[in-house]
């Protein structure tokens, strides 16, 4: 495999990126120029931002917000997931501890 990037060109707000990308992460790049560019759009046509500049830090930024809104979002999960396991594993500890270890045995 080879260690050398490969250009790929983009296009985001009608201009066009030539961008240096690792082999077989192309259409990565393109889907995420393909988000950029429509993120871009969105904040253009919202009026209150002008120059190319300007949009492209605000749509990172929305995109930056979203994802750690995500993230946020698979944090709380994470924990009500590890609280549900602490609870059946203490469920199923008592039972093991009252069944034992190999589970209910017969008197003879």
């Amino acid at each position: 495999m080879s260690d050398e990037s490969i250009p790929v060109t983009v296009q985001i707000l009608d201009k066009d990126y030539r961008i240096a990308c690792a082999p077989g992460e192309e259409q990565a790049l393109v889907s995420c120029a393909r988000m950029l560019d429509r993120r871009m759009r969105e904040v253009r046509q919202n009026g209150r931002v002008i120059g190319a500049d300007r949009i492209a830090v605000m749509a990172a930024l929305n995109v930056i917000y979203d994802m750690l809104q995500r993230g946020s979002r698979a944090e709380l999960d994470r924990g009500r997931l590890v609280r549900l396991q602490q609870r059946v594993d203490a469920v199923v500890g008592d039972d093991e501890a009252t069944a034992g270890v190999d589970g209910p045995r017969e008197s003879v």
